[in-house]
């Protein structure tokens, strides 16, 4: 039985592919069209932009960590996480296959943690100062009017992150069973930031790395953008999805799909974008970052799981 399942894992992406192409037949037929009557050219640099955002996954992945992995199994990993991102919520998908493949190769489960939550916490870091050094580089794109949330808003983003801590606190002083283990992953998470700080190397991969992805995220969606003949400059594009994303991110939705798309549309829009050709720029993104590698990286994932590599 299990050497059936064995061999009938790689196939498994394929129904579950195709079911989610039915669900939401109406954003593939949509970005396919609009993409068909695109420049070739600029969809090309959005393919090579997308490629790029793996390999700097790749890279903060390694920044993160004391431990050299291999290149190539490192960036393949990323690659099948980058699949399993579009299901889960959270990044939860991409983490989990990750945490599988730290731990392959042999990389102990505290470490491996500590790894995760130190790629978590410096890449929205990373992308608040590239949001900042680009309002304070370009003082014209200042005027967001709407776009700057309300008195209201604000009360609640503090209000959520303070519920949050107090409930954090409440259950390690509380629960004594989790007392132990947290302490512990915080003491391992400190000793290997403090390493990793001290490698020239790793803290340009970390850190370096991390300020590009926004950066190769936005090119994406600027390539995109000009294919279709998008009124925008590469600076209004980048701002448009550094502002939603900051704005919305944390909304816990598979890969961003939906409160991310939504903010960017509408961001595009105040800066001057056609509402239709903004959702449909939007739409060619996701199409482009999500649709054409879902296959290739769902089935990468399956054999490095069918090889016991995750």
């Amino acid at each position: 039985m299990a050497r059936i399942a064995r061999h009938a894992l790689p196939l498994l992406p394929l129904p579950l592919i195709g079911a989610w192409a039915v669900a939401d037949w109406h954003t593939v037929r949509d970005g396919a069209a609009r993409l068909s009557s695109a420049d070739p050219w600029w969809l090309l640099a959005g393919l090579f932009f997308t490629c790029m955002g793996w390999v700097i996954a790749a890279v903060v992945r390694q920044g993160a960590l004391p431990e050299r992995l291999p290149p190539g199994l490192l960036l393949a990993s990323q690659f099948a996480a980058g699949a399993a991102n579009q299901v889960l919520p959270a990044s939860i998908g991409a983490h989990a296959v990750t945490l599988r493949f730290l731990q392959s190769r042999g990389i102990p489960l505290s470490r491996a943690t500590a790894s995760l939550a130190l790629y978590s916490l410096v890449k929205p870091v990373a992308k608040t100062l590239v949001l900042l050094a680009f309002l304070v580089a370009f003082p014209e794109l200042l005027h967001l009017g709407e776009l700057l949330p309300d008195r209201r808003t604000l009360l609640m983003v503090a209000g959520g992150v303070t519920t949050a801590l107090v409930t954090a606190g409440v259950l390690v002083t509380a629960v004594r069973p989790l007392r132990r283990p947290l302490l512990g992953f915080v003491r391992t998470a400190l000793t290997d930031a403090r390493i990793l700080h001290t490698r020239p190397s790793r803290v340009l991969a970390l850190w370096g790395g991390a300020a590009a992805t926004p950066l190769l995220q936005a090119s994406v969606l600027a390539s995109v953008g000009f294919a279709l003949g998008l009124p925008l400059s590469w600076t209004q594009v980048v701002l448009a999805l550094l502002l939603a994303s900051t704005a919305v991110g944390a909304v816990p939705a598979p890969g961003g799909i939906g409160p991310v798309d939504a903010g960017v549309v509408f961001t595009m829009i105040t800066f001057g974008a056609p509402m239709g050709l903004a959702a449909a720029t939007v739409i060619g993104y996701r199409v482009l970052t999500v649709w054409v590698p879902l296959l290739p990286g769902a089935l990468v994932l399956s054999v490095m799981v069918q090889r016991k590599i995750l």
